[in-house]
């Protein structure tokens, strides 16, 4: 087990998902206090709010919130033509697929009544009449089930458990999972909006998403602060293990790697897997989606591994495509081969066997591969590959030549488990309710971890502090 000190401030202001106690799981009565479950705004008024704001999903995409609660709301009011007459359905979305992010697990984990509130708020704008929160962390799962005894919610939510690998967050394969199948992506079209959990159109939210919308709830005069707040995961740094802190959009790459104790870093893993690598020139960008995007990278699921002076890049992506390899869903005969041979390749690379062609060979898979899988697996793994090439041309360029006395002294590829950071450990109240039993729906309790938000909303600070928890692996 991995423990590891994540400095927090005392208190956060109103606004911000990490809240006055980061470290311990907050009641219902506790979340009440605060203002939560409470507030006037209207399910039109408060789609207004999130249009105004600009509030971007947090799972990885950053596609607009209200534009996805907007498009499964008219779904269901098209009745059969839409959602065959079925009313919504929406799922908060915990299973957090990338290794080098805990913001998710910590989140159900910290503050359930946050990630629900915001669950109940999104049924009230789509019409929805059932609700599912999707995880694979079993920590996480009794934590909302102790959530959902102390606070029912106005309509049924279930708890649906997963296993715990990098496409089960995908959001067909959630469907699949929810409606008793795998938890295996599927071919689009339809999308869950169109046609979803048992037929009708769904919303599928990152939890960390639905947070934010219950904020913007409860305080809608601090909208863009809360839209422009977020959880980021930051790993790489002397300590093992991670920093699970919140920021504002804006703040420049180099100054996250110095308040995590990095100075110098030579890049960074951005996004989990899927924004690729990112050269010491990079981190002079701001975090903030659509600048990174723009930069040739992403900032997704906020997960950002740094590359510590001595850290091989090539090793590093090596070790990207071998856990995203490991991790194909084998459903895509072009995914199975691609990410093996790419894996494979950068393998090779590390422990100097490759062949002369191998850069060429990975150039090429980098710009015919994407696109050809039914999810973004094979995506990131192309992504990693490429990102190596225009990153860091002359490491690849000696590693052709000689062996590299860093990837040396690592077996090629078995370094991924290293993507793989603690999940902050959060303390329950020996007061709080018992949980709640599963609902009769399908549920598979598998295994794995998630974190949680905060009560009032409020701008979060020019540049919070990196928080501090404990975590387990």
């Amino acid at each position: 087990m991995t423990t590891t000190t994540i400095r927090l401030p005392a208190a956060q202001p109103p606004g911000t998902v990490l809240g006055t106690a980061p470290d311990s799981a907050e009641s219902a009565d506790a979340y009440r206090t605060a203002g939560g479950y409470a507030g006037s705004t209207g399910p039109g008024e408060l789609l207004a709010h999130l249009a105004a704001s600009g509030l971007r999903g947090r799972g990885g995409a950053g596609f607009p919130a209200a534009v996805k609660l907007r498009s499964v709301r008219d779904r269901g009011n098209h009745g059969e033509h839409g959602g065959h007459g079925l009313r919504p359905v929406v799922v908060a979305n915990g299973e957090e697929g990338e290794p080098g992010s805990v913001k998710d697990r910590w989140l159900l984990r910290a503050r359930p009544h946050l990630v629900l509130d915001g669950l109940t708020r999104a049924a009230e704008v789509t019409g929805a009449v059932r609700g599912f929160v999707y995880l694979s962390d079993p920590v996480a799962g009794e934590s909302v089930r102790r959530a959902l005894a102390e606070h029912p919610p106005p309509l049924p939510v279930e708890v649906v458990e997963t296993g715990h690998t990098y496409v089960a967050g995908e959001e067909t394969a959630v469907v699949r999972r929810i409606d008793g199948g795998p938890a295996l992506p599927a071919a689009k079209p339809p999308r869950p909006f169109e046609r979803g959990v048992g037929g009708a159109p769904t919303l599928i939210c990152n939890v960390e998403t639905l947070a934010r919308i219950a904020l913007t709830a409860t305080r809608p005069d601090l909208r863009h602060d809360i839209a422009r707040g977020t959880l980021v995961t930051l790993s790489g740094g002397p300590a093992a293990g991670a920093v699970l802190t919140e920021v504002p959009y804006g703040i420049p790459l180099r100054s996250l790697a110095s308040r995590h104790g990095i100075h110098g870093a030579a890049g960074a893993l951005m996004g989990g897997l899927f924004g690729g690598l990112v050269g010491a020139g990079a981190l002079d960008l701001p975090l903030e989606p659509v600048e990174l995007t723009a930069a040739g990278t992403a900032l997704g699921c906020g997960a950002i591994r740094f590359l510590t002076p001595g850290t091989c890049p090539v090793a590093t992506a090596a070790d990207a495509a071998a856990h995203l390899a490991a991790e194909s869903a084998r459903q895509c005969g072009v995914c199975v081969s691609g990410t093996a041979a790419i894996g494979d390749a950068l393998c090779a690379l590390a422990g100097a066997t490759a062949s002369p062609d191998t850069a060429d060979r990975l150039d090429r898979w980098s710009r015919g591969l994407p696109g050809r899988g039914a999810c973004g697996l094979l995506d990131a793994a192309a992504g990693i590959a490429g990102s190596l090439l225009r990153a860091f041309p002359r490491q690849v360029r000696f590693h052709l030549a000689a062996p590299c006395p860093v990837c040396a002294a690592d077996v090629p590829g078995e370094g991924r488990r290293r993507l793989t950071v603690a999940v902050p450990e959060v303390a329950v109240p020996a007061t709080t309710a018992s949980p709640a039993p599963p609902g009769p729906g399908p549920t598979a309790p598998l295994s794995v971890p998630h974190p949680s938000p905060s009560a009032s909303p409020s701008a979060p600070p020019a540049a919070p502090p990196p928080a501090a928890l404990k975590g387990t692996p």
